[in-house]
């Protein structure tokens, strides 16, 4: 096979939620790869920026909240005015918070919905219209394990998360035909800032490890390779499909 069906040379990605964790991780493959990035976060991703630009790739940064209105145009805009285009979205920004949900409160739910499944949905939009114009683009989810599984003490991620899966098959049932493919990749127990309240549980912790057949976290790095395939050419017959990468979780 002629691996330049996953050079992204020439390519312009934007990742959210690019700082830490799987989004610097993805943000690093899809670099290695070839593309050139903006890196968006609420915080500065200055440690991911460092790394892309020692590959001699042109990386530029946003800070923005995307809880604010209008900030998803504004990233797309961003994209368009340094590198004249948008040719991959990775929509990985994402909250979680963990309440019994008898407890669970308003404010609670409507952030997380919003961030992890509005949000998505406004930047798609956004960058849709500029891929459009090229027919292709490649527009990449954060999905979770718990887009099949309810999971225990996050009703809203757990919902957010059945959202982004459902939101990954309805645009691509629409933008499909324009040469856009809208896929999501589904993570499974990570080790990132999300789950260290469970790696430092004990109990929760063993239990977790007992069901994953590799025996261990995922860590960012995992998901280099599949952001990549997903980025790039070797998936242009692929579109609305939830991959999953979990060590074998589901299958347990």
């Amino acid at each position: 096979m002629d691996n330049k069906i996953f050079d992204l040379t020439g390519k312009t990605a934007v990742v959210t939620g690019s700082s830490t964790g799987l989004g610097k991780g993805m943000a690093i493959g899809l670099a290695e790869a070839g593309a050139e990035l903006l890196l968006v976060d609420y915080v500065t991703s200055a440690e991911t920026l460092n790394e892309i630009k020692k590959m001699n790739r042109k990386a530029e940064e946003l800070v923005v909240n995307l809880m604010e209105k209008d900030s998803p145009k504004k990233v797309i805009e961003k994209a368009i005015s340094v590198f004249g285009k948008v040719d991959i979205l990775v929509n990985n920004a994402g909250i979680i918070r963990r309440t019994p949900a008898v407890e669970f409160s308003e404010k609670d739910w409507d952030e997380v919905m919003y961030l992890n499944s509005k949000v998505p949905f406004l930047l798609s939009q956004e960058a849709a219209k500029d891929m459009m114009k090229r027919k292709h683009g490649k527009i990449i989810n954060t999905a979770s394990l718990l887009s099949f599984q309810g999971g225990i003490l996050v009703p809203s991620y757990s919902a957010s998360k059945g959202a982004v899966a459902q939101l990954t098959k309805a645009l691509a049932n629409e933008w499909a035909k324009y040469g856009l493919n809208i896929n999501a990749i589904a993570p499974g127990y990570m080790a990132t800032n999300n789950t260290k309240a469970l790696r430092e549980d004990p109990v929760r912790s063993k239990a977790i490890l007992d069901r994953i057949p590799a025996e261990r976290w995922g860590t960012p790095e995992d998901l280099k390779g599949v952001v990549v395939f997903l980025a790039s050419s070797a998936s242009d017959y692929v579109n609305g499909h939830v991959l999953v990468v979990d060590g074998g979780w589901l299958a347990r």
